[in-house]
């Protein structure tokens, strides 16, 4: 017999849903199992929190709708961290929740409000108590995540999920013959008029870009050298233009110290799909002298508490970047020059002085090896913590074969993060970058990724503590005991699991150790615990510099 389980998995694989993230229980297992048998791919994660999250990766990566599943209660719970991040990512997901059943006086895992918690979080929550309306409701689930870029999870009590299904033998229409189908956005000629008279007057110009300009990039660099201007990303479209001498990197705290510097002289921006977040604009400090013209679908005024952008061209990236192109006249190089160019290229992102430290490396030159010795062809992912910012100045490494996602400042992503880019780049090699505190949080994932033949490689800065914590208690003065655990053997607790690990004292031994690698990998880097990131510099001086 046909039960309601079933069909709820159908509907979803006439989404196209090809892959899902799950931990099973009685309020998802049944619909879960039935979902595999259909054809998807299950990977199977150690904790809810890993099953959001390594969809969050997924999604980013395919530029898709992020699948997961979790039973209710104490399943639910588990991911309260990360789907707020999902929601200041723009990240559409639709999460199979599951809910206690409704034909009980008590259930030991019911009695929170399941939809209050989750909304909370920015997220939507969707109750199917109706079975005939439950196919179109998941349907609905998937239009809106796909519309609002952002989770959607849906609730299902499992005494509703068993019981047989009498209702219609066909299924709605997929989501994606709901949306609208509209073109690009053309900027009104008053805007283009307006930005390009300010333009004229200007004497330094960059053009930076954001995730919504990842299709728009040969039109960001034919306008940045006809204005003779620069070139610069937000953190999460790094290394848009890594391939162009007068691009200076991202725009933000993560900034060199050489784009800080030719930020701070520019007298207009042209901001290209990006959300001119408060650490893009490092809280105002980095290109503050700056007019900003904004080029969006949604332009704004105000973002996180701070004037952003003074013009507006309500437009898409690229149907703006051409009507300015046309709009501007090409001026001389005299901001960019040969001498420039190899500045950006040979300037240290970092020039605080190294002090060497025997036994353990300095970070910089970790990233420096891992630079040199990874193929091109691997796909990276960039964790939060206090060793992000080594991992984000890698100059080869295009946006397309690089992922972060940092908003909620959570650490404990990265693993899940390249499990699901792995599941997203099938055959491919993932080179996680991680510190030691954030990977510990989620290392029972090493074997989810044996078990799904996930090849990770797990590069992790190893400074025994956790690092952005005792940089902070240490320019306050305070004791930093309660973030200090130790530098415990990491590798041989992934050799524990049945990967291979490695604690890697000689940096030269990192080409020979690439060159044997098959499956999971853990690489353990011993850092020194001293130096602190130029980010953690500029906004925890020692305490009495201020």
């Amino acid at each position: 017999m046909t039960r309601v389980y079933d069909i709820l998995a159908q509907v979803f694989l006439n989404e196209g849903i090809e892959t899902c993230f799950s931990l099973l229980g009685d309020a998802n297992m049944n619909w879960a199992t039935r979902l595999a048998d259909g054809g998807c791919k299950m990977i199977y994660v150690r904790h809810e929190h890993c099953a959001v999250a390594a969809a969050m990766a997924y999604a980013r990566k395919t530029e898709t709708v992020g699948v997961a599943t979790t039973t209710c209660g104490p399943g639910l719970t588990q991911v309260i961290t990360a789907l707020p991040a999902a929601v200041r990512a723009s990240l559409p997901l639709v999460i199979f929740a599951g809910e206690p059943p409704l034909g009980r006086g008590w259930y030991n895992q019911g009695g929170i409000d399941q939809c209050a918690m989750i909304k909370t979080t920015g997220a939507d929550y969707h109750a199917l108590h109706d079975v005939g309306r439950m196919p179109t409701q998941v349907r609905d689930a998937f239009v809106q995540a796909r519309r609002e870029k952002r989770p959607v999870v849906l609730g299902v009590p499992f005494d509703l999920q068993d019981q047989i299904w009498d209702g219609p033998s066909t299924l709605p229409l997929p989501s994606s013959s709901m949306l609208p189908a509209v073109g690009p956005i053309p900027p009104h000629p008053d805007d283009i008029a307006r930005a390009a008279e300010r333009l004229a007057s200007a004497k330094r110009i960059v053009v930076m870009a954001g995730l919504g300009a990842i299709n728009a990039t040969a039109e960001a660099k034919t306008l940045a050298a006809k204005l003779d201007g620069l070139l610069a990303t937000t953190l999460p479209a790094r290394g848009l233009f890594v391939d162009d001498p007068f691009n200076i990197g991202v725009a933000g705290g993560f900034s060199t110290d050489i784009a800080r510097k030719l930020l701070g002289e520019a007298d207009v921006v042209v901001a290209v799909g990006c959300r001119l977040a408060l650490h893009n604009a490092d809280g105002g400090k980095l290109f503050g002298n700056a007019h900003v013209i904004q080029i969006d679908i949604d332009p704004i005024i105000q973002s996180q508490g701070r004037t952003a952008a003074q013009s507006h061209i309500r437009a898409d990236a690229t149907l703006g970047l051409e009507a300015l192109l046309d709009a501007v006249d090409d001026r001389p190089p005299l901001w960019r020059s040969d001498e420039l160019a190899q500045a950006i290229a040979n300037t240290a992102a970092d020039a605080t002085p190294r002090q060497p430290e025997q036994g353990v490396h300095d970070p910089r030159d970790v990233v420096e090896a891992i630079e040199s010795a990874f193929p091109q062809d691997w796909e990276l992912v960039n964790s939060s913590g206090h060793c992000s910012y080594y991992f984000a100045h890698m100059p080869s490494r295009p946006y397309s074969h690089f992922l972060t996602i940092r908003e909620f400042g959570a650490i404990g992503n990265g693993i899940p993060f390249s499990m699901g880019v792995a599941a997203a780049r099938p055959g491919s090699t993932v080179a996680l970058f991680d510190g030691d505190g954030s990977v510990m949080m989620h290392i029972q994932e090493i074997e989810t990724m044996l078990r799904h033949g996930l090849n990770i490689v797990i590069c992790v800065l190893n400074d025994g503590a956790y690092g952005s914590e005792i940089h902070k208690l240490r320019a306050e003065g305070l004791s930093d005991a309660g973030a200090v655990f130790g530098r415990i053997d990491i590798a041989a607790i992934a050799r524990g699991f049945g990967a291979t690990g490695h604690r890697v004292d000689d940096l030269n031994d990192l080409t020979g150790l690439v060159s044997e690698m098959s499956g999971v990998t853990l690489l353990d880097f011993p850092i020194s615990d001293k130096i602190a990131s130029p980010v953690m510099q500029r906004a925890h001086p020692p305490k009495g510099t201020h």
